[in-house]
C-alpha cells in the first residue's frame, strides 16, 4: 500500500504524462470503466491457459511414466527434452500462427510448451528418487509395475510433482498471453496490444494487474490441491 501511495504522489508531483506512467488511481479508473470488456478478455485468456495446462499435464504424465519405466526411452528423450528449453517460446509462437492461424489452437500450444517441461521433469525426478528398497519389497511380493507405481512411486513423487505443477500453472497464463500478443482476436494479450498502440497505458497496467491476479489464483488452487492430497504437509506446518 505504501508503494502505491508513493507511486500516486510521484506521478502527481512530478506531473508525469498519463501515457508514460499512469497513477494507480487512473489504472483503477480504467479497470472500472472497462470492466465488462476486461471480463470478456479475461475469460478467453483463462480458458486458453487452463486448456493448455491440462493438456501439458496429460502429456507430461505419459512421457514421464514412459521414461521412468524404460531407461532406453529416458536416455533417448531426456536430452531432447532439455534441449527444447533452449529455444525461446517467443520465437516459436509465430510459427504456430503461420501453421494454425489466429484461433484458439496456437495459444493453447504455446501454453502447452511452457507448462510441459516443469511438470515432466519434476515428475520424472520424483519417480526416480523413490527408495529402491521399497520397490524391491513390492517386487518380492509379486507386485506389478502398475501396483508399484500406485502404492509407492506416485505418492513419493507428489512433492516434486506439485513443485512443477505450481510453476507450470503460473506459466500457463503467461503462455496464453504471449500467444495473444503475437496474433489473436480476443484475450488479455490482444487487449493490451490494442491499448499499447493507442497509448492507453492505464489499460495496459490494468491488464498486467489482472494477469498477475490470475497467476496468483491458479497458483493458490494448485497449492490447495497439494494440501488436499498431502495432508501431512499441513500438519507439519502447524507444528
Amino acid at each position: 500500500m505504501f508503494l502505491l501511495v508513493l507511486w500516486e504522489a510521484a506521478v502527481r508531483l512530478l506531473m508525469i504524462e498519463p501515457w508514460l506512467l499512469p497513477a494507480p488511481s487512473a489504472i483503477l479508473r480504467a479497470l472500472g470503466e472497462g470492466g465488462p470488456l476486461f471480463a470478456q478478455h479475461t475469460a478467453v485468456t483463462l480458458y486458453e491457459s487452463l486448456l493448455g495446462f491440462l493438456l501439458a499435464v496429460v502429456l507430461a504424465f505419459a512421457l514421464a511414466f514412459a521414461m521412468d519405466a524404460l531407461p532406453l526411452v529416458r536416455r533417448a528423450l531426456y536430452p531432447l527434452l532439455v534441449a527444447s528449453q533452449t529455444v525461446p517460446i517467443i520465437s516459436v509462437a509465430p510459427l504456430f500462427l503461420i501453421w494454425f492461424g489466429y484461433g484458439l489452437l496456437p495459444k493453447v500450444l504455446v501454453a502447452v510448451l511452457v507448462c510441459f517441461f516443469p511438470v515432466a521433469v519434476s515428475l520424472l525426478d520424483g519417480l526416480a528418487g523413490v527408495d529402491g528398497e521399497l520397490i524391491d519389497l513390492l517386487r518380492s511380493m509379486g507386485a506389478s509395475r502398475l501396483t508399484q507405481l500406485r502404492l509407492v512411486k506416485l505418492p513419493a513423487a507428489l512433492p516434486a510433482l506439485f513443485s512443477g505443477l505450481k510453476i507450470a500453472a503460473t506459466y500457463s497464463i503467461m503462455g496464453a498471453v504471449i500467444g495473444e500478443w503475437l496474433g489473436a482476436q480476443a484475450g488479455l494479450g490482444y487487449y493490451m496490444t490494442l491499448s499499447q498502440r493507442s497509448f492507453a497505458t492505464a489499460r495496459v497496467f490494468a491488464g498486467i494487474g489482472i494477469i498477475t491476479l490470475l497467476s496468483l489464483a491458479v497458483f493458490k488452487v494448485i497449492e490447495l490441491l497439494e494440501h488436499r492430497l498431502m495432508p501431512w504437509l499441513r500438519l507439519r506446518s502447524e507444528e
